[in-house]
């Protein structure tokens, strides 16, 4: 990642979006962020987001059309389906499409089912743009460097890390976490506790 360049973040309050507003901004970037409903938005400009698009009071395709009609640099996208289509379209020049889930994809009566994405070599094409996964356990060999870098970055109060405030206690409530993700009304990591012992120490702290 560059500097000057804008960078789009989708679902920007959730448990890595944060950081990935926090990380581009850092690198001097303007950072523009996607989320629903005031409280995320409060979050996402308390940690330095320039435009905060919610899309429950605003329409994002016509925000990105007006307020950057020559496109944007990178996406850091994990909401798929038709954000996944908006966030392309609105891709600039030699611009760069990063996917890291598609959580509105994941449920459904079937369950996941992927989708199909026709025109979708010809619009990289005109543009000379790119889109590129990024599934975790393929980059393991790169964790300890940025494990270290952030916890740096954390401790020099560079980097903030927000903690959703339901809390999730023992392994039995892991489902109850995942629904709370999929909800929509979580902000920020979810945490399962396993230990609840672990917890109560914590909470003395």
């Amino acid at each position: 990642m560059e500097s000057g360049q804008v960078v789009l973040v989708t679902a920007a309050a959730g448990g890595t979006g944060q950081f990935a507003v926090q990380l581009a901004k850092l690198a001097g970037n303007k950072v523009v962020a996607t989320c629903g409903g005031k409280e995320k938005a409060r979050l996402l400009k308390d940690l330095g987001v320039d435009r905060v698009i919610d899309y429950k009071t605003e329409d994002i395709k016509t925000v990105l059309k007006n307020e950057f009609p020559k496109g944007v640099d990178i996406v850091y996208e994990s909401v798929g389906g038709d954000m996944f289509d908006l966030c392309l379209n609105a891709l600039a020049i030699r611009g760069r499409l990063i996917v890291i889930g598609m959580i509105s994809q994941y449920q459904g009566e079937h369950g996941w089912k992927p989708k199909n994405y026709p025109g979708l070599v010809e619009k990289l094409l005109t543009k000379s743009q790119s889109v590129a996964g990024f599934f975790l356990p393929q980059y393991s060999y790169l964790w300890k460097e940025h494990l270290a870098r952030q916890f740096d970055l954390y401790s020099s109060g560079k980097l903030k890390v927000a903690i959703d405030p339901k809390r999730f206690l023992g392994l039995h409530s892991v489902p109850d976490a995942v629904e709370h993700l999929h909800s929509g009304r979580s902000s920020g990591k979810v945490v399962v506790c396993i230990d609840p012992t672990f917890e109560q120490q914590m909470a003395k702290l």
